[in-house]
């Protein structure tokens, strides 16, 4: 009997329909690509293009990137021309249309609305995006609405899992809402501080918590900070009981560390991103690390 069955098993192996492919995401950033790790799991496999250590205005748009563009079936980005540096050119080289535009293409920005979107735009304004500033991460009410889409991207792109979709977006909507009102309650004290940036990247951030920005490093977004500029910063951040000089993992630390020395005020590294720090391995612990830093320097 057993000698019988195990040929019949062998036919039945061969002429099966074969495992249908996983759907390939390319994800330019580290947020997106834990976001769809949390919507998809093992359904799709994730290739993301940057890390938190790197300043994603400005990637080196390399053979390995360009080869997995081609391999892709959608992909997930920041958009707002955040990444217009090097993305059109990866899509150009990589030549699949599949990605190129339509549902393969999908841009977090555009699922939100964005703030400090300018009137005019002038080279003379420095890195400022037609679009609205672009950081839209930082804000976890966005995140949520931008995680509602992208599933439902998921679904058409992906019909037969459909359901693990639908599941899954359930599943992190409830967790999300939970940490929110958590972080919502612990941000409490920060409510009304000041701060002052590196780059323009917070303003979701501060949005959300209901911080005030009054200043930055840069004399103007994308160019680097000048002594000059820097001096014409001590008076304002020791007058304002500025609660911290705030700068991104992967920006340098010497400006916010000079600015912090003349003033007294702490001068914080925020992760911004999912791997900027040892406690932002996933979004709940990005939003995790930012605050405890953040209340860190309160204290």
């Amino acid at each position: 009997m057993k000698l019988f069955a195990i040929p019949v098993l062998l036919a039945a192996s061969l002429f099966a329909a074969p495992a249908q492919a996983k759907l390939k995401v390319f994800a330019c950033e580290s947020e997106w690509a834990s976001l769809v790790h949390e919507l998809a799991g093992d359904k799709v496999d994730v290739d993301v293009a940057t890390s938190a250590l790197q300043d994603v205005h400005v990637i080196e748009a390399k053979p390995s990137l360009i080869a997995k563009v081609r391999n892709a079936d959608l992909l997930v980005c920041t958009g707002a021309e955040l990444e217009v540096g090097w993305l059109p050119q990866l899509i150009r080289q990589a030549g699949n249309t599949r990605v190129a535009s339509g549902a393969g293409s999908f841009m977090a920005a555009a699922q939100v609305k964005t703030l400090e979107k300018p009137g005019t735009v002038d080279r003379a304004m420095g890195d400022v995006h037609p679009q609205g500033n672009p950081h839209v991460q930082m804000d976890p009410r966005r995140v949520l609405v931008i995680a509602k889409a992208l599933d439902a991207r998921l679904v058409q792109l992906d019909p037969a899992n459909a359901a693990v979709y639908q599941q899954r977006l359930a599943d992190f909507t409830t967790r999300w809402l939970a940490a929110m009102s958590r972080w919502k309650a612990q941000a409490a004290p920060l409510k009304g501080r000041k701060v002052v940036v590196h780059h323009i990247s917070w303003v979701y951030l501060w949005d959300w918590l209901g911080i005030e920005q009054i200043g930055a490093l840069e004399p103007k977004p994308g160019v680097p900070p000048t002594s000059a500029h820097l001096a014409s910063l001590i008076a304002t951040t020791k007058q304002a009981d500025t609660l911290a000089i705030v700068r991104a993992a992967y920006q340098d630390s010497k400006p916010a560390d000079w600015l912090s020395q003349r003033t007294g005020v702490p001068a914080v590294t925020l992760p911004f991103s999912v791997g900027g720090d040892a406690q932002s391995k996933d979004l709940f612990g990005l939003f995790d690390s930012t605050l405890a830093k953040l209340l860190g320097a309160a204290k």
